[in-house]
C-alpha cells in the first residue's frame, strides 16, 4: 500500500500519458487513412506509414514515462547518445537499409507506380522489365515475362530511370 501512497502523482500522470498515447494512435491512424483515401493510395503502403507513426508516438510516450518516474533528462540524453553512437557505427556498414526505408516512405508519398503496373528500369548493364507484384519498405518485387521474380531495392529506383509501360491496376473502392 505504501507504493500507491508514495507514487500517486506518478501513477496518475502515467495513466494520462497512456490515454493520450492511445488517442494519438487512433487519430494518426484516421488521418493517414483519410489521406490515403483522398489520394487513392493502396492500403499496404498506408499501413506501413501508420506503423512508422505509431513507432514514433510509442518512443515519445516511453521517454515521457521515463521522465515522469524520475529519470533525469541528462541521463536520458547520455543513454540515447550512447545508443545512437553504437547504432551509428553499426549502420555505417548498413546504410542501404536506412536508404531503402527512406525511399519506401518517399515512394508512399510520391506514388509514381502501383502494384500491377508494368515498368521498365533503365539500367545500362541490367535493364529490367516486369510487373510489380509487391511494394515493401525495403524493395519492390517484379515478375518478368521470363517468369523470374526480381527483388529490386527501393533506393535504386531513385537512381535509375523508370518507365511505366501500362497500368493493370483497376481503381477499386478503398477499404479501411
Amino acid at each position: 500500500m505504501t507504493f500507491f501512497k508514495d507514487y500517486t502523482n506518478e501513477i496518475i500522470i502515467s495513466g494520462i500519458v497512456l490515454i493520450v498515447l492511445m488517442i494519438l494512435r487512433v487519430i494518426s491512424t484516421k488521418v493517414v487513412h483519410s489521406y490515403a483515401k483522398r489520394s487513392h493510395k493502396i492500403e499496404y503502403r498506408t499501413n506501413l506509414v501508420i506503423k512508422y507513426l505509431h513507432l514514433l508516438i510509442n518512443i515519445l510516450s516511453f521517454i515521457a514515462l521515463i521522465i515522469i518516474w524520475g529519470v533525469q533528462a541528462k541521463d536520458i540524453v547520455l543513454a540515447v547518445s550512447g545508443a545512437a553512437t553504437v547504432v551509428g557505427v553499426a549502420m555505417v556498414a548498413q546504410w542501404s537499409i536506412l536508404s531503402n526505408i527512406t525511399s519506401g516512405v518517399i515512394l508512399f508519398f510520391s506514388f509514381p507506380f502501383k502494384i500491377g503496373d508494368s515498368i521498365r528500369i533503365h539500367d545500362k548493364d541490367f535493364p529490367i522489365v516486369g510487373e510489380i507484384e509487391d511494394i515493401t519498405a525495403f524493395h519492390i518485387v517484379l515478375n518478368t515475362e521470363e517468369g523470374e521474380q526480381v527483388i529490386y531495392p527501393n533506393n535504386l529506383l531513385f537512381q535509375k530511370g523508370i518507365s511505366i509501360i501500362n497500368n493493370h491496376y483497376e481503381d477499386k473502392e478503398f477499404m479501411d
